[in-house]
């Protein structure tokens, strides 16, 4: 008895369209929105910003190298949200904000927009042996 059905290819055929042939999915949002960039970039967005809010005010602040991480390296009794590492020879000053520390204690993005530019103050306050109050005036009180 003979088949009329053709035999199957080896290959299985490059698809062109999904199966209810609307095509090829694109990208859920366009690149220049938020929507798009994952946590760790507007984690680093908010570092950014709260960097360059200093700068004005602390132009050597520009010769610091500030870092984010997911978690610190050690964990002794407490979790740090963030530290700072004075200059050593060769390598510039540090300060690095941990962001899962971060996100952990924070609920949406005001609060952590806060949070982050409390640790930056404080991080750099310790850098340069001041009081947070003394870089940042408005430390504390939002």
């Amino acid at each position: 008895m003979d088949s009329s059905v053709p035999p199957r290819p080896s290959e299985p055929r490059p698809r062109r369209r999904d199966r209810h042939g609307r095509g090829m999915r694109g990208p859920v949002a366009p690149p220049q929105v938020p929507l798009s960039a994952s946590r760790a970039e507007s984690f680093r967005d908010l570092v950014q910003d709260s960097v360059e809010r200093l700068e004005r005010r602390w132009p050597q602040l520009a010769e610091v190298d500030f870092l984010v991480l997911d978690v610190p390296g050690s964990v002794d009794e407490s979790v740090p949200l963030g530290s700072s590492l004075a200059a050593g020879k060769g390598r510039p000053a540090q300060i690095v904000v941990y962001r899962r520390p971060v996100e952990i204690r924070t609920k949406n993005r005001d609060e952590r927009a806060l949070l982050v530019h409390e640790v930056v103050v404080e991080q750099v306050a310790d850098l340069l042996g001041l009081s947070p109050e003394s870089v940042d005036p408005r430390y504390g009180q939002d």
